[in-house]
């Protein structure tokens, strides 16, 4: 079986950048009634490599394939929601294959399937699936390594409060992050609009 090779467009370019979050308890927003903006963290996992991720000698075990199934159904349970729950996802396609299975680690399709969502359209505006990296992903705007997850938190609260502009998913009400780092670790944040606690 011959592979093709990733060409240098199909891999995020590595960058300087620097970012920052601003995070609030929950009377800090009451007082300063900011809760018409705020956004919460309705469930997140981190997962450090597993022994699947280097017993099968499986390229896409290797590059994250497991810890980001086993992520994502941990924060899937803590938030109470599903793949087909989540509205828009920016995710780690640090190489184009990546978001292939990425997707398929999410839930998103079937192992092995997930190049029938590509050819479906189906994670772009106006398809059947999430909206997938509005932003245009690690590959449009590069990939300040430490500063990439909080770009990814920055775009999908913009989305969340309908302040994405022309990027805009329409009605977004669930947000999904995954962020990876091989050797290694990923991390699978779901947000959601905060609600009042009065």
């Amino acid at each position: 079986m011959v592979h093709d090779p990733l060409t240098k467009l199909q891999c995020s370019p590595t960058s300087d950048g620097a970012g920052c979050a601003i995070v609030a308890s929950e009377r800090f927003v009451d007082e300063h009634d900011l809760w018409d903006q705020a956004v919460e963290i309705a469930g997140q996992a981190m997962v450090t490599d597993m022994s699947s991720t280097f017993d099968t000698g499986s390229c896409i075990k290797i590059v994250g394939y497991d810890m980001s199934r086993e992520a994502a159904k941990r924060a899937y349970e803590e938030a109470g929601v599903g793949p087909d729950d989540v509205d828009v996802i920016e995710l780690h396609d640090c190489f184009s294959a990546n978001e292939l299975i990425t997707y398929e680690a999410l839930g998103l399709a079937e192992e092995g399937e997930a190049h029938k969502l590509v050819e479906a359209e189906a994670t772009t505006y106006g398809g059947d699936g999430p909206v997938v990296n509005p932003s245009g992903g690690l590959i449009s705007k590069g990939h300040p390594l430490g500063a990439t997850g909080l770009a990814q938190c920055s775009e999908l609260t913009w989305q969340l409060r309908g302040k994405a502009d022309k990027r805009q998913v329409e009605g977004a009400k669930t947000a999904l992050q995954h962020n990876i780092g091989i050797g290694g670790a990923v991390v699978v944040t779901l947000y959601k609009p905060a609600k009042n606690g009065n």
